[in-house]
């Protein structure tokens, strides 16, 4: 089966439940942050939750960046 789309593949086959799982929302630098733990040091950024364009700008958050876990004082989970 062949579907022409423009639709993103993520819409028309949505990943499975168990991924969103391994994924925490966190604030770094003031900045909402979805992360994931990657190993037991560091989390990588899956998405920037922020409405401020600077903020998509800044290398240090972009999606793919890790973030070290030893920068605590500017890691907090939000429950």
């Amino acid at each position: 089966m062949i579907l022409y789309t423009t639709m993103p593949q993520e819409f028309i086959f949505p990943p499975e439940a168990e991924s969103f799982t391994k994924q925490q929302t966190v604030t770094y630098q003031g900045v909402s942050l979805i992360v994931e733990q990657t190993d037991s040091q560091n989390v990588q950024v899956v998405r920037i939750l922020s409405s401020d364009p600077q903020h998509y700008l800044d290398e240090r958050i972009c999606p793919g960046a890790k973030i070290s876990c030893a920068s605590i004082e500017g890691l907090s989970a939000n429950y």
